[in-house]
């Protein structure tokens, strides 16, 4: 979005004050951080209902939807200038039904109506405000509309106006419209990645190395390689292209490959984009140089980021990666982790109205907290000017290295970085007694289950156990309090209400994370809520016609579309997701149907493959996978040993294997699922044992501790 200027702290407090004189609307029993937002506005909002479009049939009026999120700059902004406005409101109801989603809730709803303004705008973005028909069908659309004209942009006034004209007098234009938009979005939909093939006879062409170098080129061409990234303004992290080109750079020895990793994250997190006193990544750039940022922080980017900074220290331990995910995981189990064990899902970027007020720096701020001496350096070192270089405050920032710039002053590291550590502490605490952005803090399965993914790992990785004790604790609140009565998922959680069934992604990103938590743990119960999930996912969600997964299960609410998603998008794809979620759990587990159904999703996803690599990220994951080789390994060990080897295994960058543990033939807390794996393998007269099997084949069993630990070191050059 473009910047439409910012609202000053008491205009803000004169908006919400009326706001909250203002009766209520229905808005109010719902549990939505953002839909509570506009339970005051003067329209009368509906929540998705079937009682909204009963009413728009009975009384023949047209929908309008609008759909946004809590954390969403521009929802605010068209909340203040329309939803508020009482010519406006009066517009709405008494000529429209209106409706208001949340996109974060309702992913389904989303991602039918934003195909629907795509199809129209050629664009898409939030808040979106699509006009339908009684029975659901979009016939126009747009995202943020001023209230009134602008130049050359009408106002919502105007649109509304023109919108009831049609309907009015040329209703069958729009009906036609209607008719052929959900046409094209059904002819997306399920196919939407190109030429599905079936598990059973699905060609290999597309499960082949060369693939993943194609895409690795298509991510060379549009790398900035000054920057870092990939395009030009605005700038998005894209975490999964950069896993893919890891991947590439461990099958190739790829040095570009690597180069424009360690670029991107490196100009990534000394931009303005990290939080360098909190720790956290906000979502976007709105600069090429990643100063700038859309200061909202969301749980999956932060998430998503800490993966790829952990694999990047991984593969080439560079301790400045690991500090990066520290600092990201500490700000989420401080700033955004329930008391009930959950993750909130969202920071806003405005303060009191204004975006990124709680973020920003006046040069004599500094110096009053930190002293002359202290604020000079901290401002030489974070980019610190009496100008500022956002709207005449500073973002904080890192123009060079500490190490780069210490000579330059004759400054020792070491003693710069501690004084620079106490300063970053003083101003966090200043910085805690601003006013502190509004928080989303609903618990999405989703989401919680790509961050349990990166704790359990970074916990494992570090051999730091309030990491994964973090995982374990938001792991077990889903199990416990995200479930149905019958097993199955819900997909939202918020002050004890769970509700709306689950999704493709909330199924698959969990059963990822499950395998994750397990390896972190060796605890066996959590292998088995993973089998449950993926028979559940399976039975529920998968296209035996086609190939591939339906977002919504067999027996979710009737829209009018039923879509299948290939394509990442800020969140991994819900199909790239489960085949690589079915590829890891069928490696521990034995069921090689499993693996013929990962297959057959990455083939079903072929055809988007070929014409949009950059946005098959997830996809080419559970590619490289299919690929191979996956290296199976079985631990048998007690005590010091079982640690000393998982470590060593999770310190290293095999992004293609899976890790079991037993103690041995005595352990009780056994799953069934794994004892294929450990059949005939209960050790010598207790002595610790390694096992290491690679696509159907095994090697020699290797005895003793200092043996396994020496074999698992050469795995990364095999």
């Amino acid at each position: 979005s473009t910047d439409a200027g910012s609202v000053g702290a008491d205009e803000w407090r004169t908006t919400q004050d009326l706001n909250d004189a203002l009766m209520p609307n229905r808005l109010s029993s719902e549990t939505s951080p953002y839909l509570l937002q506009h339970a005051h506005n003067p329209v009368d909002w509906f929540p998705w209902c079937d009682e909204a479009f009963e009413k728009a049939s009975a009384e023949d009026k047209p929908v309008f939807l609008s759909v946004g999120y809590s954390a969403c700059h521009w929802c605010h902004v068209m909340e203040r200038e329309s939803f508020e406005d009482e010519v406006i409101a009066s517009q709405l109801n008494s000529n429209f039904v209106s409706i208001k989603v949340d996109r974060e809730e309702r992913p389904d709803i989303d991602q039918i109506y934003m195909a629907a303004v795509q199809l129209l705008t050629r664009r898409g973005g939030w808040p979106m405000s699509v006009f339908l028909t009684p029975d659901q069908k979009p016939f126009y659309g747009g995202t943020y509309w001023p209230p009134r004209r602008q130049m050359n942009s009408p106002g919502f006034q105007d649109v509304l106006a023109a919108v009831l004209d049609a309907w009015q007098n040329r209703r069958d234009q729009a009906l036609q419209q209607s008719l052929e938009l959900t046409e094209r979005i059904g002819s997306v939909f399920p196919p939407s990645a190109g030429s599905p093939r079936s598990e059973s006879t699905g060609s290999e062409s597309t499960v082949c190395e060369s693939t993943l170098q194609a895409a690795a080129r298509s991510l060379e061409d549009s790398f900035d390689h000054i920057h870092g990234g990939f395009g030009s303004a605005p700038k998005f992290p894209h975490t999964i292209d950069i896993q893919l080109l890891l991947r590439v750079w461990r099958r190739t020895n790829s040095r570009q490959a690597l180069h424009i990793v360690q670029r991107t994250l490196d100009k990534m997190a000394s931009g303005g984009i990290y939080d360098h006193l909190a720790g956290g990544f906000a979502r976007y750039s709105v600069d090429d140089k990643w100063l700038v940022p859309h200061f909202e922080k969301m749980l999956y980017d932060n998430a998503q980021l800490c993966n790829v900074y952990l694999e990047a220290y991984q593969a080439t331990g560079e301790e400045r990666y690991e500090r990066v995910v520290r600092e990201t995981l500490d700000y989420v189990t401080r700033d955004m982790t329930d008391e009930a064990g959950g993750f909130h899902s969202t920071e806003d970027a405005d303060s009191e109205g204004v975006e990124g007020k709680f973020y920003v720096w006046d040069r004599a701020e500094l110096t009053d907290v930190l002293g002359d001496e202290a604020a000079d350096r901290f401002s030489k070192v974070y980019g610190v000017t009496d100008r500022g270089n956002f709207e005449g405050r500073n973002i904080l920032y890192l123009p060079r290295r500490v190490e780069e710039l210490c000579p330059d002053y004759g400054w020792q590291v070491d003693e710069t970085r501690r004084e620079l550590e106490s300063s970053r502490r003083q101003l966090l605490e200043r910085r805690a007694t601003r006013i502190r952005p509004a928080k989303d803090d609903k618990v999405l399965v989703s989401w919680n289950a790509l961050m349990i993914d990166a704790m359990a790992r970074a916990g494992a990785a570090f051999n730091d156990a309030a990491y994964v004790g973090a995982a374990v604790t938001a792991t077990t609140f889903i199990r416990d309090h995200m479930c149905r009565e019958d097993g199955r998922l819900y997909h939202t959680w918020r002050k004890g209400e769970a509700k709306f069934d689950a999704y493709l992604d909330d199924y698959a990103c969990l059963i990822s994370s499950l395998v994750s938590v397990y390896e972190a743990t060796f605890e066996e119960c959590w292998i088995d809520e993973a089998v449950r999930l993926a028979e559940l996912m399976v039975s529920h969600f998968h296209d035996p016609v086609d190939g591939g997964f339906f977002f919504t299960a067999d027996d979710h609410e009737k829209l009018i579309a039923r879509k299948k998603d290939y394509f990442d998008s800020s969140v991994p794809s819900g199909n790239g997701a489960a085949a690589c979620a079915l590829i890891r759990l069928a490696k521990l587990t034995g069921r090689s149907e499993w693996l013929l159904l990962a297959r057959g999703t990455v083939e079903s996803a072929s055809g988007g493959i070929e014409n949009a690599p950059a946005a098959s990220g997830q996809i080419l994951l559970a590619l490289d996978m299919l690929i191979g080789p996956v290296f199976e390994l079985a631990i048998v060990a007690t005590g010091r040993d079982r640690s000393d080897l998982s470590s060593a295994v999770h310190q290293l960058f095999l992004p293609t294997r899976v890790m079991a543990a037993r103690r041995g033939s005595s352990q009780d807390d056994r799953s069934v699922h794994l004892n294929s794996l450990f059949e005939g393998r209960d050790g010598l007269d207790g002595e610790t044992m390694l096992y290491i099997c690679e696509d159907a084949s095994c090697r020699q069993p290797i005895a003793g501790a200092v043996a396994a630990k020496e074999a698992i070191a050469r795995l990364v050059s095999s």
